[in-house]
């Protein structure tokens, strides 16, 4: 049995075969893949993509979706062990994990962070939780890292530089760039993408503001591991102009700092100062005709502007259907 937590759990050609078979069940959608098998998704969170694509996928190969939110009537869970559980949670994870077990043939969690500190939402409790005690594959839908979401942009990306006769993903330049947002967000598309993005043999510039909105180092490590065995790298910028000349893709994301993680009335005042790392017409015109994308919710004229995501090269509506697609992929290399 393996989970899908991480794409650094997985090897390169693992998840093209992924990625592969996405692309042959994008021209052909149906199948019996999951044929009499069920798969429980539990939202801790709001979702309209991941939930939707989920319960679509499983019933275009065939399966069966239970959908289980707090406000769908879900018993609270308690995720630490040897707690006295005297306060608000009416079930241990242990439990739910054995029983939707029984029930269910893969189990999805959809969890963020708390945003009150990240020595202990690093530890990604909830997902791990699961992990441990089901007995059935667990699928990440989003906790501190978002593994169905990069895979999907990577296959948006190699979609459009095949059509465009553009080569293989190798040697590209790939920039993540922070961009402003009103409130701190999670870090999970910006770990996810670039640890993918360093997997698929780009080189990767992350561009933000200053130190204090670097990722957490366990990723910046994997994805310099990833790159430096593909003969890439990664750099860190904080200049908008630089990172952004030569270009072959620009992903854009908030995030969070870390280093203020729990206490967003500082960061405020700092995060204030850089609305001018917005994508833009003029950002865009230093790339070298630059693909550009988004995980999608997006603030427009926040993040990017209009004429930037309504343009032929914004691939964020291709990104959005591939969720569809990898993740019927992804539960198919599941169920075995």
């Amino acid at each position: 049995m393996k989970h899908f937590l991480n794409t650094a759990d997985w090897t390169r050609p693992d998840l093209q075969a992924m990625l592969d078979e996405a692309k042959a069940m994008k021209a052909s959608p149906f199948g019996d893949a999951l044929k009499g098998k069920t798969i429980a998704l539990l939202f801790l969170n709001n979702s309209l993509r991941t939930r939707t694509s989920f319960d679509v996928g499983a019933r275009q190969l065939g399966g069966h979706a239970v959908v289980l939110s707090p406000s769908g009537g879900m018993w609270p869970l308690e995720f630490e062990d040897g707690v006295v559980m005297d306060g608000e949670a009416e079930e241990h994870v242990k439990e739910a994990a054995k029983v939707l077990s029984r029930y269910c043939d893969m189990i999805g969690i959809r969890a963020f962070p708390k945003f009150q500190n990240w020595e202990e939402d690093r530890k990604d409790k909830i997902l791990n939780a699961f992990a441990k005690y089901a007995d059935v594959p667990v699928i990440n839908m989003e906790t501190i890292t978002h593994p169905c979401q990069e895979m999907a942009h990577v296959m948006a990306l190699q979609e459009r530089f095949e059509k465009d006769g553009r080569g293989a993903l190798d040697g590209k330049k790939f920039v993540l760039t922070w961009t402003y947002h009103p409130k701190p967000l999670n870090t999970a598309v910006a770990n996810s993408a670039l640890m993918i993005a360093a997997k698929f043999g780009m080189d990767v510039t992350l561009l933000c503001p200053r130190s204090e909105y670097l990722l957490d180092m366990r990723y910046m490590s994997q994805a310099e591991q990833d790159a430096k065995a593909n003969g890439r790298h990664i750099q860190v910028s904080h200049d908008i102009e630089e990172a952004y000349k030569g270009a072959d893709v620009v992903y854009a994301k908030s995030w969070g700092a870390l280093p203020y993680f729990g206490n967003w009335d500082e960061e405020k005042t700092i995060r204030d100062e850089y609305r001018h790392f917005i994508v833009d017409e003029e950002k865009m015109a230093k790339t070298n005709n630059a693909l550009v994308s988004h995980c999608l919710p997006m603030r427009r004229n926040v993040k990017m502007t209009d004429a930037v995501f309504d343009s032929a090269n914004c691939i964020a509506y291709d990104e959005a259907e591939n969720r569809l697609h990898v993740q019927k992929a992804i539960m198919k290399a599941l169920a075995g």
